[in-house]
């Protein structure tokens, strides 16, 4: 057992005769301060036990020496079965009533069953495990180094390379550089109004063909399109508008008026990565805090006098769910909506390299409704109820029925022989039996059609009846840049391309922000100055390794490893032999382009850069002095012309300039005098403040650092406050001073003004919402 809550639910249900203790998480690890893998001895690691974990060890030996069974119950993953198999080994390495139980979900039922089913620790799932930990701890120890050597002048910082990490950070610098060269193709579409006699209200629909071309919207940037792409689009605002009034000369009949069934499937339930992925959309957490709650729902959480665990294992890349589960969930929708709202059984969609036997996230009973449990939750942690919601509400709309649409479609089209022959359609749909609607609108499926303006079509459109065209608007569009990834799309990325698993979605977001290679606006993840220079060396330098193609193979492997198919020994040596050769490569360029660095201290030239917790330094061998690099290439701060007031109240004689500084989080003002001096404020906008009108809006941070928030520079004096980015610029409607950066999931980035409430486009032109 890892976790002391899990362990005390647990306990509950297993009763007197059992004593429940937690590990607390891995007691064995790789050491800390060296490499601790044997390569030339068929990759033997050196195990150390954790610091911190020797009292726990002991206990657990104690209590062992005194039991007739040993059940070890860690989570039922890779991470789990490591965690087992070293328990074993220190706590009863000679004993044979050792067993290994999988608990899937933390409930009375789930813990009798799991009881009746012990097996041994797989070997074979921590030799996987355990490929990947000394895998990833290779990689680290070994390619840093050159990064470190690489860095110098560019960053002194604490740097490191990762297997995984480094391949997500490529995957954001990419997108990055694809953005950067998008260039937008502008384009038109042509909506008109037409009337018939049968109908209550216009038809409103788009130009889809002149003269039996096809009109199709653009897409991506202007770089990528060929001839036969350019011909598809209105791409002339003088041809739209020629079309246009063209257009509106003609005369004009129902060409055909198609109606179809169509059903809208239910969305699966959750898988770890769609859980985050939901999580951020709806709720906006980013994944570590996602799984933290949910681990929490697993374990336990006190339901009045019941310590229950309400949702089943959360680290998941399979949609399977038990038959129990399928008969309740029928059972509650039949009895609370009706039998016509049950779905059909469906096929469990697994991801190729799910990795055991899991289920999907779903709660341990749908009779732990929101309503029944919201009280308990909510008096715990409001997200908490928030994602048990979401997790009840995604699993039970799985089990529902489709809903089903009654889909039109009308194509309108000009009569007239002579000249231009035109084209328009409209389609649009209504719900005639809501299905899995009732309870959420999630959904798997595509986005509507294009022709599909969201506007409700009109009864009575005959086939053949005339049409009068009335209103026609030109509406002008550009293609959008592809966006930055999101902590959660980030992960749904990762997940689709085989990279990385359940267990390790959320530390790698976290990992590549905490060493400062991203930042984070807005929610959209951001590749700083450090982060594209890594991004650079390491692509440069480990071509084959560093690439998306390479990491899922090594996933694949692994997964080799889990299956008994290959010996952890064997997929080891064909990862490093190539690896090794590589390095050896790296190694000899840089020593031939990077001159020897010198001890300041003894002059000797027997030296080697280090990174440690403080950033970057030079180690001497002969003379044992470690010489900081933490100021070496940094370029000259920028004066403010400003003198430090700080300095000037304390009146010491010494008075410091203010500078403009950089740290992890972006740039400040500060000190000339630091440390000595650590008078420090935000980068002025240049926005004043619409509350005081005399200070000026900053940027100031909260949460640990972590969230952005915007303030008056006179706090607390002034307790102005911003959510959202502010924009210096005047609002054309009402003349405020700025305008608030806003972004929605559908709309994307919008600029709104504070005041008037008026909502426009980032190139200021107004939006078609109305307030």
């Amino acid at each position: 057992m890892e976790s002391p809550a899990k362990a005390k639910t647990i306990n509950k249900y297993l009763g007197s005769g059992y004593v429940v203790e937690a590990s607390v998480g891995h007691v064995k690890d790789l050491p800390k301060s060296k490499l601790g893998v044997d390569v030339d001895n068929g990759f033997a690691p050196h195990y150390m036990t954790i610091k911190g974990k020797k009292e726990i060890i002991d206990r657990l030996k104690s209590l062992a020496a005194k039991s007739k069974e040993i059940f070890l119950a860690t989570d039922p993953d890779r991470e789990g079965e490591a965690i087992a198999y070293h328990l074993a080994n220190e706590v009863a390495p000679k004993k044979g009533n050792v067993k290994r139980v999988l608990f899937t979900e933390i409930t009375k039922s789930g813990i009798k069953e799991a009881m009746l089913h012990p097996r041994q620790v797989d070997t074979a799932l921590f030799d996987a495990q355990q490929a990947r930990r000394v895998m990833d701890r290779i990689i680290g120890y070994q390619v840093s180094p050159v990064l470190w050597k690489a860095m110098i002048g560019k960053s002194t910082e604490a740097l490191s390379a990762g297997r995984v990490q480094s391949v997500a950070l490529r995957l954001i610098c990419e997108r990055e550089a694809a953005i950067t060269r998008f260039q937008p193709i502008s384009y038109w579409n042509l909506w008109a109004d037409f009337t018939t006699e049968t109908t209550e209200f216009p038809i409103h629909a788009r130009l889809i063909a002149v003269d039996g071309t096809e009109i199709r919207n653009p897409e991506g940037s202007a770089q990528d399109l060929s001839d036969a792409d350019k011909a598809t689009f209105i791409g002339d605002e003088k041809i739209a508008r020629g079309y246009m009034g063209d257009a509106r000369r003609k005369t004009y009949r129902v060409a055909s008026v198609t109606k179809r069934e169509v059903k809208k499937n239910p969305p699966q339930p959750f898988i770890t990565s769609s859980l985050q992925a939901a999580a951020s959309s709806k709720l906006r957490m980013n994944p570590r805090r996602t799984m933290a709650l949910a681990q929490r729902l697993y374990e336990g959480v006190q339901l009045g006098d019941e310590l229950t665990g309400l949702i089943t294992y959360m680290r998941t890349d399979s949609t399977r769910i038990s038959q129990e589960a399928r008969d309740e969930a029928v059972a509650y929708i039949a009895g609370n909506y009706s039998p016509q709202y049950v779905g059909a059984e469906r096929k469990t969609k697994q991801s190729k390299n799910a990795q055991e036997a899991h289920e999907a996230i779903r709660p341990t009973s749908v009779t732990n409704d929101p309503k029944t449990v919201r009280h308990y939750l909510e008096a715990e942690d409001k997200q908490l109820y928030a994602l048990y919601e979401l997790i009840w509400k995604r699993f039970v709309a799985s089990q529902m029925a489709p809903a089903v649409m009654d889909q039109t479609t009308v194509e309108i089209e000009s009569r007239e022989k002579e000249g231009s022959h035109y084209k328009f359609r409209a389609s649009g749909s209504v719900v005639k039996f809501d299905g899995y609607l009732v309870l959420t609108d999630d959904s798997d499926e595509a986005q509507k059609s294009p022709d599909d303006d969201g506007k409700r079509l009109p009864n009575g459109i005959v086939e053949n009846d005339p049409a009068a065209i009335g209103q026609i608007d030109l509406q002008d569009s550009t293609t959008k840049p592809p966006p930055r990834f999101s902590e959660s799309t980030l992960v749904k990325e990762l997940e689709s391309l085989g990279i990385g698993r359940p267990s390790t979605y959320a530390s790698i977001v976290g990992t590549i922000q905490e060493r400062g290679y991203v930042d984070q606006e807005e929610r959209r993840l951001y590749p700083t100055t450090v982060g594209l220079e890594v991004n650079r060396i390491l692509i440069k330098s480990f071509p084959e390794i560093f690439n998306v193609d390479f990491t899922a193979q090594m996933e694949e492997e692994l997964d080799t490893i889990a299956a008994k198919e290959r010996s952890y020994e064997s997929v080891m040596t064909d990862f490093y032999v190539p690896f090794k050769s590589v390095l050896d490569q790296v190694q000899e360029r840089l020593a031939e382009e990077l001159p020897v660095r010198p001890c300041p201290q003894c002059g000797s030239k027997d030296t080697e850069v280090k990174s440690g917790w403080f950033g970057m330094y030079l180690d001497c061998a002969n003379c044992g002095k470690k010489t900081s690099l933490k100021n070496e290439g940094k370029p000259e701060a920028e004066k403010t012309g400003e003198q430090c007031s700080e300095c000037i109240e304390r009146g010491d004689g010494e008075i410091g300039e203010l500078l403009i500084r950089s740290s992890r989080y972006g740039k400040f003002i500060g000190c000339s005098r630091y440390p000595k001096c650590k008078y420090t404020r935000p980068m002025p906008t240049g926005i004043k403040c619409p509350k005081c009108h005399v200070g000026d809006i900053t940027e100031r941070r909260g949460g640990k650092g972590k969230r952005k928030f915007w303030g008056c520079s006179r706090y607390p004096d002034c307790d102005f406050l911003s959510n959202d980015k502010p924009v210096n610029k005047p609002c054309p409607v009402c003349n405020n001073n700025w305008l608030a950066t806003k972004w929605t999931r559908d709309r994307g980035e919008f600029l709104k003004c504070p005041n008037c409430k008026r909502e426009f486009t980032p190139e200021l032109n107004e939006t078609e919402v109305e307030k």
